[in-house]
Parts: C-alpha cells; sequence; structure tokens
C-alpha cells in the first residue's frame, strides 16, 4: 500500500515522503496511529500544494532578508560606552547590545544571534559587524562606539 508520512517514522519514512509499505503495517499501525495518510490521488494532490506554498514561503523570507539587508546596510547603530586612555573600552560592547540598539535606534528586531560579532568590541570608533539574515543572505551592521 502507498502511503504518504504525516510525520517522521523511524526506519520507515520522513514526513511528506511517499512509500510503499505492507497493507497490514498501514492499516494497523500507520493509518490507526495517524502517522500516515493513504496516497490516493486527492492527497497527493494535497501534499504538491503544500510543497509550492512551502516554496514560495521560502522565497518570500530570502526577498525579506535581502530588503532587510539593503536597509541595514544604509543605517547605523550608535552606542555609548565608558572608556579610558587611547580609545580603549571599560568593558566591551557584546551582540546582545548591538541588538538592544538596533531595536531602540530604528525599531528593527534582530535576534542577538544573527549578529557575527567574532570578539565583542572593545575600542572606540566605527566597526562594521557581519549580520546572517538568512542561510543565503548575510549583511553587515555599521556600529558607532562613542564615549559617553
Amino acid at each position: 500500500m502507498r502511503v504518504i508520512f504525516t510525520q517522521d517514522v523511524k526506519g520507515k519514512g520522513k514526513k511528506g515522503e511517499v512509500k510503499n509499505v505492507s497493507d497490514g503495517y498501514a492499516r494497523n499501525f500507520l493509518l490507526k496511529n495517524n502517522m500516515a495518510v493513504e496516497a490516493n490521488s486527492a492527497n497527493l494532490k494535497a501534499l504538491e500544494a503544500k510543497k509550492n506554498k512551502a516554496k514560495q514561503l521560502e522565497a518570500q523570507e530570502v526577498e525579506d532578508a535581502k530588503q532587510l539587508k539593503e536597509q541595514l546596510a544604509n543605517m547605523e547603530v550608535k552606542i555609548t560606552a565608558k572608556s579610558g586612555d587611547a580609545g580603549r573600552l571599560f568593558g566591551s560592547i557584546t551582540s546582545k547590545q548591538i541588538a538592544e540598539a538596533l531595536k531602540k535606534e530604528h525599531n528593527i528586531k534582530m535576534d542577538k544571534r544573527k549578529i557575527e560579532l567574532d570578539q565583542p568590541i572593545r575600542a572606540l570608533g566605527y566597526t562594521d559587524v557581519p549580520v546572517k539574515l538568512h542561510n543565503e543572505v548575510t549583511g553587515t551592521i555599521r556600529v558607532h562606539v562613542v564615549e559617553a
């Protein structure tokens, strides 16, 4: 019997896969526990429609990420911090502080984990910080650290 898996079943198939399984296994276990549905024409069309919808959503996410990349390229985040001699900071500027400043100044909510700061910023001045907006899209934020 051909079935479409509605969830992952260890050793048999992943969600959305169409596979042949024995009739008894399908009727007594998969269909009974709502782990799969029979692969008739209506269910196959519904699966295809769901896959197309997922592709459209993915394309929309990439497009949104590209627009946000353009937006971030034209803006600057200003952070104030106490510093000592020669522009060295007392402490450092972390990705969390950059995300909070971005939210406060430009009303753009960004997860701190998306800000790829290898080392915390420890000096005054301008720094370009890479931001991973999507798997395929990476932008930069210009961070300006000024003395408090």
